[in-house]
């Protein structure tokens, strides 16, 4: 286990001159979100009241996406306690808990006929348990409803919260991914209120409890961080055996947030593909588009593939 620590500061005030990312290269161009498909997604979505972080984080994949009947379900409500300088999710003071939420996306689940499904939350760090027993009961009612749905989670970290983790691992989903985001050396600006020791160690705890789930993390590139960062940020993961790697070009959601301070070229990311799974990961998923979830299903459906004939 790796047990270092790091000291976190608020980012500095931002000022909007300097706070301007280049303009956006060719790669990152996608088609505007249209068709019969996306709009029966959003409805039936809007149907249920289930909060997805396609919408909630402005992902450039929606389109794609919800042209397939994909989408990530974001639990326990649209407004987070944490305040990333990354994410265009809300911050401040979020609601009570919806106790009938997760009876509400197993049914959405249900009727969209997913074979794989992504749950993700906002940090909840006003309640005891981080919001563990949310993620607890919306497995167990897509479990009941769906019992052939494959279930990928995108945890908060739980920081300070005293056997959350295990709760939500004992419910044994079928992948458990929490995201590092950045290097550690960014993590002051960039995520200052998590801790980057603390998650390694929470996904290696994840193997510790139960190996057969598969882990599963993910980080952004653009931000300032060098290759030699990255490359360490890799054997960091695979220190705490984490299966999946994703790797994606980070986008400023708004003035506001961190800028972007470089264009990562498409033959870079395939560099880093090469390089990550030469380090033992068993799935690599590396591009400017890459988002933790996109293309879930078809990443798990590999996954099997691979580890059965390993």
């Amino acid at each position: 286990m790796i047990m270092n620590e790091i000291k976190i500061r608020h980012p500095e005030k931002i000022h909007k001159k300097d706070n301007i990312s280049p303009p956006k290269p060719d790669w990152l161009r996608v088609k505007a979100p249209l068709g019969k498909i996306f709009n029966e997604t959003k409805g039936l979505l809007e149907d249920f009241n289930i909060t997805t972080v396609c919408e909630e984080a402005s992902c450039p994949n929606i389109g794609s996406c919800w042209s397939k009947k994909h989408a990530t379900m974001m639990i326990m409500g649209d407004i987070c306690t944490r305040a990333c300088a990354f994410c265009n999710v809300a911050t401040g003071k979020p609601n009570k808990l919806d106790l009938s939420e997760p009876i509400r996306v197993a049914k959405s689940v249900a009727r969209l006929k997913l074979s794989h499904v992504v749950i993700t939350s906002v940090d909840r760090d006003d309640l005891n348990d981080g919001g563990a027993d949310h993620f607890v009961n919306t497995i167990n009612d897509i479990r009941h409803l769906s019992p052939n749905t494959s279930i990928e989670i995108l945890t908060p970290d739980f920081l300070r919260k005293e056997g959350a983790l295990e709760k939500v691992v004992n419910a044994k989903p079928d992948v458990f991914n929490h995201n590092l985001e950045t290097v550690p050396r960014l993590y002051p600006t960039v995520r200052p209120g998590a801790r980057y020791f603390h998650s390694l160690n929470l996904l290696a705890k994840v193997k510790e409890i139960n190996p057969n789930i598969f882990t599963k993390s993910g980080i952004m590139v653009g931000l300032g961080e060098s290759q030699n960062e990255i490359y360490q940020v890799m054997d960091d993961m695979r220190s705490a055996e984490i299966d999946f790697l994703t790797i994606g070009q980070y986008l400023q959601p708004t003035i506001k947030h961190h800028k972007v301070e470089k264009f990562v070229n498409p033959d870079e990311f395939e560099q880093y593909k090469k390089v990550a799974l030469s380090k033992g990961f068993l799935l690599v998923s590396s591009s400017p588009l890459t988002r933790s979830s996109f293309h879930a299903s078809e990443d798990f459906e590999k996954l099997k593939k691979i580890r059965n004939n390993q």
